[in-house]
């Protein structure tokens, strides 16, 4: 009754109130999908409750505990976390953004007196063993957390705060890392094997005895002092493009690190460009026309596509992973008579990609890591997915797009 009441609160219906559910014990109940942002549940207990894609943003979860609780794929964006235990919790493909995990100081009432006799105690953030794979964590402070044997691969971490943080044995593979405060933390036996590391002090992490395998560090200055003839060159493809070729020239951008030109190509008319194995980490190529367009092997992790026209383009062994495609065009592209040419995303990495609305029809998809992404209301009539990794996907339908 409180959190139906609450969910009346949250969307201005009559007889709403916002839910006040501090130290109560809610261990193992079934709260999926509720829309709980706001509420106040401090130092209340979620042990092995089921809560995927519950909405608690900016809600008080001060001081609570969610020892394996199911927490995929939830939204906890700037909610207060302080002294939370999160010890086994599943929080995979769940959105942190600039929630608070530091350590935090908690007020318990007397079992008998209640609230007349409280004692004040001490607790620090337990992510020991939690699972964060894919998850949204920007912004967030972890500043003095416990995080033991955590799991962070494929999560975005910018600007996240790490100071005194223990991270002994966590898995931060494939994590992009970008500008976040390490001061004394603990990196023994850390896995970075693939991660972004742009702005971070890679050298203390060497220093640690961190895995950095294939790590992404920061630009160049050389590939910085490239930025202004690269963005010529885009610009000459779209005169290249708008005239029928009469003006400008095709652009190939092939090994290139385009990092430096961050959102300069955005809204480019770019069709069949070739950028094969090009760096494109964090690209905003939103709007961008690029049907046709060669980006076999790019890296282009947490590239931003929004709305983007990739019709046709060849994506082979590309890594999308934690890319934002939302509405983008990814379906065959016309040739005239009858005639088309699907996308081509053979052995692509969409891990945790944001492809809400976007449109696959008809795409080769053979052998993809789709695992977490999101396709809620996404279209793949026709698509070719031999031997795809399909697991933790959310809004895959392919039984009702067939029909």
């Amino acid at each position: 009754m409180v959190l139906t009441a609450h969910e009346k609160f949250v969307t201005g219906k009559p007889g709403g109130r916002r839910a006040s559910l501090r130290f109560a014990d809610l261990a193992g109940l079934e709260l999926s999908r509720r829309q709980l942002q706001d509420a106040d549940f401090s130092g209340s207990v979620f042990e092995g409750c089921k809560m995927v894609r519950v909405n608690l943003e900016r809600a008080s979860l001060f001081g609570c505990s969610f020892r394996r609780a199911d927490l995929r794929h939830a939204v906890l964006s700037r909610a207060d976390i302080r002294g939370s235990t999160l010890r086994g919790a599943n929080l995979s493909g769940a959105d942190l953004t600039q929630a608070d995990f530091r350590e935090g100081q908690i007020a318990i009432p007397h079992p008998r007196k209640g609230l007349d006799v409280l004692r004040h105690e001490n607790r620090n953030g337990e992510l020991d063993e939690a699972n964060f794979s894919g998850a949204r964590l920007d912004g967030s402070n972890f500043s003095g957390v416990s995080a033991f044997a955590a799991d962070f691969t494929d999560c975005s971490m910018k600007g996240v705060k790490l100071v005194g943080a223990n991270l002994k044995d966590a898995n931060l593979s494939g994590v992009i890392l970008e500008n976040a405060e390490m001061a004394g933390v603990n990196l023994q036996g850390v896995r970075l094997v693939g991660a972004v590391l742009t702005g971070v002090d890679s050298q203390l992490m060497r220093q640690a005895g961190a895995d950095m395998t294939r790590c992404l560090a920061d630009a160049t200055p050389a590939v910085a002092q490239r930025a202004e003839a690269l963005l010529a060159l885009a610009k000459g493809h779209q005169r290249w493009c708008e005239t029928g070729g009469r003006e400008g020239k095709p652009a190939v951008f092939d090994g290139e690190d385009l990092r430096p030109l961050a959102a300069r190509m955005r809204g480019l008319m770019l069709t069949a460009m070739s950028a094969k194995g090009a760096c494109m980490v964090g690209l905003d190529l939103a709007g961008c026309q690029l049907q046709g367009a060669n980006l076999e092997g790019a890296d282009l992790r947490a590239a931003v596509l929004v709305g983007s026209d990739l019709r046709g383009a060849r994506l082979v062994d590309a890594n999308l992973t934690k890319a934002d495609l939302r509405k983008a065009a990814l379906c065959a592209l016309p040739l005239g008579a009858a005639r088309t040419t699907p996308t081509h995303m053979e052995r692509v990495k969409l891990r945790y990609a944001s492809c809400e609305g976007a449109d696959l029809d008809g795409a080769v998809l053979d052998e993809a890591d789709l695992g977490g992404a999101d396709f809620t209301g996404a279209s793949l009539k026709g698509a070719r997915l031999r031997g795809a990794e399909m697991s933790s996907t959310i809004g895959l339908d392919l039984d009702r797009q067939a029909a």
